[in-house]
C-alpha cells in the first residue's frame, strides 16, 4: 500500500493576542501553544530552579557520558533483532502507564496519556492526515525499554534529547558541558563536524544517540510498515532539538530529509500541546 502525503501549506502562524505582552504560538484549528509548562516555567527551560530541575540535569550528564558510538552500535545490533515482545499496539501502548519520563522538565504523567493527547491534538489539526494521528499514537512506544521485559535498560540509554554519535557534538545540545567526559569527545574519528560521515550523506546513514526514538524506528522499519518516510522521520528524530530547534546538523541531511523535516517541524508544536493546555 503506498500512502500518499501532501506538504503542509502553513505549520504555524505567530499572533499576539489582545491585551497580552508575549506573542503565543496559534496552530491551525485555534489551537494556542502556551509559553509556560505545567510547572509555571518556561516550556524546555533546563536551566529553571524546580524540583525536577537537579535530576534532569544529572539524567543529561550520565547520558552524555555513556552515549557512544560503540554503544549505539552494539545497542543497535542487540535489538535490530527484535526478538523480545511479539503484542499489538495497544498492547504497548498499555504498557507505558506506568512509565514516566525522568528526563522532561515539562511532564510527569504516566506516558500513555502523552501518546493519547498528542494523537489527539493532531487529529483535531490535520484529520484528514490519518498516518500523522498514528504517528502521534506510536511515537514515544519505545519507551516500553524500561520494562523488564524488554531488558529495563536504565532512563539514559532510552529518553531524552537525541543527537548523532560519530562526528562533534554540537553545542546548542542541551548540557552540552558533560559531553568533556565522553570519550569520544577526544577521538579524532569523531571529534569532527563530519566524523564518520560524509556531506549531504542522509541522516538514515548516521548514528543517533540510542533511545525510544531509533528503537521504535528500528521496529517500524523491520516489521515493513506502509508508514510514508515523514512518519519514520518523526519516529526517529521527534527528540532530536539540535535539529528542528537550533538547526544544527543541516549539512548531513538530504533532499528527501528536507522534505520530511516540514512535517516534523508540524509535528513538535503539535506534541505535548493537551498536556499543557489542559
Amino acid at each position: 500500500m503506498t500512502i500518499l502525503i501532501h506538504q503542509p501549506d502553513v505549520v504555524a502562524e505567530v499572533e499576539e493576542k489582545n491585551g497580552a505582552e508575549e506573542e503565543e504560538l496559534v496552530l491551525d484549528g485555534g489551537f494556542v501553544v502556551p509559553n509556560i509548562n505545567s510547572f509555571g516555567q518556561t516550556f524546555r527551560d533546563y536551566e529553571a530552579e524546580g524540583d525536577r530541575q537537579p535530576g534532569v540535569e544529572n539524567f543529561y550528564r550520565t547520558n552524555h557520558i555513556n552515549q557512544t558510538y560503540d554503544f549505539v552500535k552494539r545497542m543497535r545490533q542487540e535489538y535490530g533483532q527484535l526478538n523480545r515482545v511479539e503484542m499489538s499496539i495497544w498492547e504497548c501502548c498499555e504498557l507505558l502507564n506506568d512509565v514516566v519520563d525522568e528526563s522532561d522538565p515539562d511532564l510527569d504523567e504516566p506516558q500513555i496519556e502523552h501518546l493519547l493527547q498528542t494523537a489527539e491534538a493532531i487529529r483535531k489539526d490535520y484529520p484528514d492526515e490519518d498516518w500523522l494521528h498514528l504517528t502521534g499514537l506510536i511515537h514515544d512506544l519505545g519507551k516500553v525499554l524500561l520494562l523488564p521485559s524488554f531488558g529495563e535498560l536504565p532512563q539514559w540509554a532510552v529518553v531524552g534529547d537525541t543527537y548523532p554519535v560519530g562526528c562533534a557534538f554540537d553545542e546548542s545540545i542541551v548540557h552540552h558541558k558533560y559531553f568533556k567526559e565522553n570519550p569520544d569527545y577526544y577521538n579524532p574519528d569523531y571529534n569532527t563536524e563530519y566524523g564518520a560521515y560524509s556531506p549531504g550523506c542522509g541522516l538514515d546513514s548516521v548514528m543517533m544517540s540510542w533511545g525510544h526514538d531509533d528503537y521504535m524506528y528500528l521496529v517500524a522499519k523491520e516489521n515493513k510498515t506502509t508508514l510514508p518516510s515523514a512518519a519514520l522521520f518523526i519516529i526517529r528524530y521527534h527528540s532530536f532539538y539540535a535539529l528542528h530547534r537550533s538547526e544544527a546538523y543541516k549539512h548531513l541531511m538530504n533532499e528527501q530529509d528536507v522534505e520530511d523535516l516540514k512535517w516534523l517541524q508540524v509535528f513538535k508544536y503539535l506534541n505535548h500541546l493537551f498536556f499543557l493546555t489542559s
